[in-house]
């Protein structure tokens, strides 16, 4: 921005439609008076390694990286985060003025920042965690509750060899149990996430019982659409302190808007609206 070029970011993915950083990033740029762009973009993996040299020439400061390309983005990169190497995934791209291109994973930060807010007194060593769903979004989850200090983190996935291959990447802290004992292992939990994809509007609904789930554990869901989940919500019915999942993309989003445009970016109750209209 010290040569007065306009910045510019973006998401990349495909499909990039359904998106919400677009309007996420928007609100912070004008909030802040910040003459910069964000924009989404629809690449073919076939086009990623092209797209990634070509953007920093246009002008891009950085990018999102969303499904199907955050793992393939590790080894476009020349410098890949310890964080990200250890979840095998990149989700936050800095294009530097040195012409490197850095890749980070922020999605296990904005996990833990959502739980401490939404969830005042949360602690992952309070006890055991329980993580539905072994996909990239699940390694990220691990990989932070084991960094906060979880004791241990139990995980099911409907495909077990998933879940074991997570295991193998996580060590001995990390034990696997089959889909069908899903409810069973939150049994003395502290810490319930729903990592899957079950539960989302136009998704089947997450049937895993609750039934173990201790009435002091906090329990939260990644998704979104809709913020109260039938998840979140028979949790809440049995005393449980929820946190909805709308606040990790928020908070994920912090670390790479503060590296593009310079400004640490704020959190309100205009924002969560705005992500939340139709």
């Amino acid at each position: 921005m010290s040569d007065n070029k306009i910045p510019l970011a973006g998401v990349i993915g495909s499909p990039i439609a359904h998106s919400r950083s677009p309007r996420l990033h928007g609100y912070w740029l004008k909030k802040y008076g910040i003459a910069g762009h964000y924009i989404p973009m629809d690449i073919a993996p076939s086009d990623l390694a092209e797209a990634v040299q070509t953007l920093p020439r246009l002008g891009f400061v950085g990018i999102n990286v969303t499904i199907p390309h955050k793992e393939a983005m590790l080894g476009l990169a020349d410098i890949v985060t310890d964080r990200a190497a250890l979840i095998g995934a990149a989700n936050t791209i800095i294009f530097r003025k040195d012409g490197k291109v850095h890749a980070d994973n922020t999605d296990g930060y904005g996990f833990i920042q959502n739980l401490v807010e939404g969830a005042p007194g949360w602690s992952a060593s309070k006890g055991p965690a329980a993580v539905l769903g072994a996909g990239g979004a699940a390694r990220a989850i691990v990989s932070s509750l084991l960094e906060a200090g979880a004791p241990e983190v139990r995980l099911s996935n409907r495909t077990r060899a998933r879940a074991d291959a997570l295991r193998k990447d996580f060590g001995a802290k990390v034990n696997v149990f089959d889909w069908v004992k899903a409810g069973e292992m939150m049994e003395g939990c502290a810490t319930v996430v729903n990592t899957t994809s079950l539960g989302m509007t136009g998704k089947p609904e997450l049937k895993v019982s609750l039934d173990y789930v201790s009435s002091d554990a906090v329990v939260t869901d990644l998704v979104y659409t809709p913020l109260q989940t039938d998840f979140l919500s028979r949790a809440a019915e049995k005393g449980c302190t929820t946190v909805d999942g709308l606040g990790m993309l928020i908070h994920q989003a912090t670390p790479g808007f503060e590296r593009w445009f310079g400004q640490k970016p704020e959190i309100d109750d205009d924002l969560r609206e705005i992500l939340l209209a139709e």
